[in-house]
């Protein structure tokens, strides 16, 4: 599964104030660190960017291509700083901010025509998010067939059906895995991709890692082709390359509503058959799911 390195993000303190005072430093240390983790593309997180935006992607832009040559994902909801930085990819970019919402249509997509990316279109509309399978799917290939009008096709569009934390929604952990596994019927050609992370938002830091490991290898079972991840954990891109089989088969035996006798099971195995219980709506989450 291709990874997208999701550490340059204007959200982390250090990486906005790097940013804001034009330090490049960091940045790149990062944008080293993840490339030699084994991230596949580096996405560019510049939310709003609203302050001078043209120069501040294109800083950003330029800083990471000093030290790698790995395709971008551009990410920012700002047009005239996703312009401005895809004009400086080196390598095809992916533009990673598209939407069913109209104005994304209006703007993000022409720009991904003007440029030639490959493009995320996530499920949003000006509703906000579907709540669940149906709905997720009459956005997404609404959206899909305005790309296609515009010239898209589907090998450059990647589909986002939108993580939710399962802190705060437990049943959209499994609308999500629903969604991922019938997208390759509904659009073939259209590649996936998940925003990782966002199914731990909310959770004890310490137990972030453990859900976003776990939904990882659910969602790569339902055919899942990207994700946006932490490359910078070592255990979730050895799960990534095929390593930890046995927690691997475990997690697909809870997928499977096979049996696991949990007491057989060292405590690594026993916190990810737990884990993928409750991403699959098995047993309640709390804050202490791992003690149950």
């Amino acid at each position: 599964m291709i990874l997208i390195g999701e550490n340059i993000h204007i959200i982390s303190k250090a990486v906005s104030e790097a940013v804001r005072e034009r330090k490049p430093a960091y940045i790149q240390e990062l944008a080293r660190a993840q490339a030699a983790a084994g991230a596949d593309l580096l996405d560019l997180n510049l939310g709003p960017a609203r302050k001078d935006p043209e120069e501040v992607a294109s800083w950003l832009v330029n800083t990471v291509q000093a030290v790698t040559d790995l395709p971008i994902s551009l990410d920012t909801m700002n047009p005239l700083a996703m312009e401005a930085g895809l004009k400086l990819c080196k390598k095809r970019p992916l533009l990673n901010s598209a939407s069913g919402k109209a104005e994304s249509r209006e703007i993000m997509l022409p720009l991904a025509v003007k440029y030639n990316t490959q493009v995320i279109i996530s499920v949003i509309t000006d509703q906000g998010c579907p709540p669940d399978v149906d709905s997720r799917v009459e956005s997404v290939m609404e959206t899909v067939a305005y790309a296609n009008g515009l010239g898209i096709q589907n090998e450059d569009i990647w589909v986002d059906p939108i993580i939710l934390p399962v802190s705060a929604d437990q049943k959209q952990a499994r609308e999500a895995l629903e969604f991922i596994k019938i997208l390759g019927d509904l659009l073939p050609g259209v590649k996936s991709v998940v925003g990782l992370s966002n199914v731990s938002n909310g959770t004890p830091g310490q137990l972030r890692g453990t859900l976003n490991r776990t939904y990882m290898v659910m969602l790569e079972k339902n055919g899942l082709y990207s994700a946006i991840a932490d490359v910078l954990d070592p255990e979730l891109v050895q799960l990534n390359k095929g390593g930890l089989v046995k927690v691997r088969e475990l997690i697909y035996k809870v997928m499977d509503g096979e049996p696991v006798d949990i007491a057989s099971l060292s405590q690594q195995e026993c916190n990810y058959v737990k884990t993928a219980m409750v991403l699959m709506g098995e047993a309640l989450y709390s804050n202490a799911w791992l003690e149950s």
